[in-house]
């Protein structure tokens, strides 16, 4: 079953519509956790749509822009570094995922109420009926185009970071915790865009 087929089996049990949900940046040492909401049209189905992870950072830029064109109704949701470090980054991905459908507005900007949500392995608080789906990235196409779209937003966002917070290799690494940016940030100390709780293994020299 693919992607498209599996949204079908629940409009073909009545729902008119259905967004789906999924988050990028959890693992991230720097920077916002951001989630997107997304309905696409019943009828949509984009060649080469899946988990935003499998593709190329080429072919996830043109998905993108394809996705948005067809795109129903879009949200995005974002929980900053701080937030993270207060109340955990599993908490913080539900906020930014609640956001996300709470910001969800159509083509012509106005607020859109789906039936039903389809979240990539959460539960959010929301009065929406709401379905956590199991590796729903690779399953949902809608889970998969909230995917591409909140994954492409946040790495355009870290360019943008990396120019306010330069020596880290932000642009390259998007935030992640690759040996370069350890490194940056033992030689520059965190920024205040780091994620604080994320750091104390990477600060005290244990080994990870």
């Amino acid at each position: 079953m693919n992607g498209c087929e599996f949204d079908g089996v629940y409009y073909k049990e009545g729902y008119g519509s259905i967004v789906g949900i999924d988050e990028v940046g959890r693992g991230c040492l720097f920077g916002d956790v951001v989630a997107c909401a997304i309905v696409m049209p019943k009828e949509s189905s984009i060649l080469g749509v899946k988990d935003s992870k499998k593709l190329s950072e080429k072919r996830r830029e043109t998905l993108y822009e394809e996705i948005l064109k067809e795109c129903k109704a879009l949200g995005i949701g974002r929980v900053d570094a701080k937030v993270i470090d207060e109340i955990n980054i599993k908490q913080a991905s539900r906020l930014a995922m609640k956001r996300a459908l709470e910001n969800l507005r159509d083509q012509e900007g106005q607020v859109f109420k789906p039936d039903l949500a389809l979240i990539d392995a959460e539960n959010i608080d929301s009065d929406i009926e709401q379905k956590a789906i199991i590796h729903g990235d690779d399953l949902s196409y809608s889970i998969s185009c909230a995917s591409i779209v909140a994954k492409v937003y946040r790495d355009r966002l870290c360019i943008g970071w990396s120019k306010d917070y330069p020596g880290y290799g932000i642009e390259k690494h998007k935030g992640y915790a690759t040996s370069l940016h350890r490194g940056a940030i033992k030689a520059l100390g965190p920024s205040p865009m780091h994620r604080k709780t994320f750091l104390r293994k990477i600060l005290s020299n244990e080994p990870h």
